[in-house]
């Protein structure tokens, strides 16, 4: 938002579960206007149509701790209102600035926010939504990513159960534990009594079908194997109260990591279904060790709008991956950036340690720095970085990433890396 915005007045919100405190600042000046108004849809209408009506329609800017969440949606359908959110550090930095004796108070927040908002207006942009499917995007990647953090959450809780009472579960299931056949066997059998008194042909019908590599026996065989050693199994302990209570968790964390299944499934499905309308799948999809999963996350990264992101400077301060430098004196320091959508970090973090499996020279990149002593995770940030240089480029251009393109780039301008990347006939990923 720059200093010659045409606005009316205004207005800082300090957001609030059930109502909220507002203040107005006229662009003309005269008093401030307080007051609150309740998080109701119909009261919300209500406040907007006044607003519209006592300022003739002109625009009027409203600065938010909140870039997210009801209100926000809620004022976010009405043109003439630019939104402006602010981080909650920031005006807390403010607060103190002008008062610190500490005193806090939802009404004084609100006109803070409208003073910050009039007073330093060029530090502050204002918020413009993503397209509808961009937006749908960054939702459902972040909600699979949180329920997939849950369910390795409840993973990890049921195979420390199993460890105390039921091994021979892990044993039998040796890979990932929320794979629907083990999920399956474990409500069927939750515990080594109950696995002991099944018959030959419920364990036939219940034990993994699929065999290892290491496992040279037949199929048939093998099934024989394992129900010996079912019933040879001896119990890890003998502790009734242990066991009911292993027994309990058993049951409740498989049908929880179910459910979980069942929701991550369907998530993909939405995000697939998104993706594939989206204008620039194309150049997203393009990037090596982009996949299902990633490749959204990106896409919503960036969004469709080019003026947000003109230069790729601007995805990395925002996503930070950027460094910030704190300088005093004769010291200088460069540190991380904590300030920055932790999810979005995280995007390109993952998608910089992806491409290493399946781009030449991401993967020169980290044999040279790890070479250099350099630590895992401070290479990855910094490939990331690079990478945010050349998806900025692609999706500004609207053009495909070309693998064999950049290699000879780097081979035109006598890169370092070059002494690192394999050999031609392995240079194709």
């Amino acid at each position: 938002m720059n200093q010659k915005l045409d606005c009316a007045a205004f207005v800082g919100v300090d957001w609030g579960d059930q109502e909220h405190a507002f203040c107005i600042l006229p662009i003309g000046g005269g008093a401030p206007l307080r007051g609150s108004l309740k998080q109701q849809p119909e009261a919300i209408a209500a406040w907007v149509s006044q607003l519209r009506q006592r300022f003739g329609g002109r625009p009027v800017a409203v600065c938010l701790e909140q870039s997210r969440g009801a209100l926000m949606y809620a004022l976010m359908q009405y043109e003439f209102l630019l939104l402006c959110p602010i981080n909650p550090t920031q005006l807390a930095a403010y607060r103190r600035a002008l008062h610190p004796s500490g005193a806090k108070d939802d009404p004084t927040d609100a006109e803070l926010a409208a003073r910050f908002l009039r007073d330093h207006r060029d530090q502050v942009r204002v918020w413009r939504p993503d397209d509808e499917i961009s937006r749908g995007l960054r939702m459902l990647s972040q909600q699979r990513r949180d329920w997939v953090e849950q369910r390795v959450a409840l993973e990890n809780e049921l195979r420390q159960r199993l460890k105390e009472t039921y091994p021979l579960a892990l044993q039998l299931f040796p890979s990932d534990l929320h794979a629907e056949g083990c999920l399956a066997f474990l409500a069927k059998f939750p515990t080594l009594k109950e696995l002991q008194r099944a018959s030959p042909q419920q364990l036939a019908k219940w034990l993994p079908k699929r065999r290892r590599r290491a496992d040279r026996l037949p199929a048939e065989e093998l099934c024989h194997e394992q129900i010996r050693t079912i019933r040879q199994a001896m119990p890890l302990t003998t502790d009734r109260a242990v066991i009911e209570h292993a027994r309990l968790v058993i049951c409740h964390v498989a049908a929880q990591i179910q459910s979980l299944n069942r929701a991550v499934a369907e998530c993909d499905q939405k995000i697939a279904a998104l993706f594939a309308k989206h204008p620039d799948r194309e150049v997203f999809s393009s990037f090596p060790g982009a996949g299902s999963a990633i490749a959204p996350r990106l896409a919503a990264a960036f969004g469709t709008d080019r003026e947000k992101i003109q230069r790729a400077q601007d995805i990395q301060q925002m996503s930070g991956i950027a460094p910030v430098t704190r300088r005093s004196g004769k010291t200088t320091v460069v540190q991380i950036r904590w300030a920055c959508p932790k999810f979005l970090r995280q995007t390109f973090h993952e998608f910089a340690r992806c491409s290493t499996k399946f781009s030449a020279w991401a993967q020169a990149y980290l044999d040279m720095r790890r070479a250099a002593g350099t630590p895992y995770q401070v290479i990855i940030r910094a490939l990331a970085f690079k990478w945010q240089r050349i998806i900025t480029c692609c999706w500004q251009n609207r053009q495909p990433y070309d693998e064999q393109r950049y290699l000879q780039s780097l081979r035109a301008r006598g890169s370092a890396l070059v002494r690192f990347l394999p050999t031609h006939g392995a240079e194709n990923p």
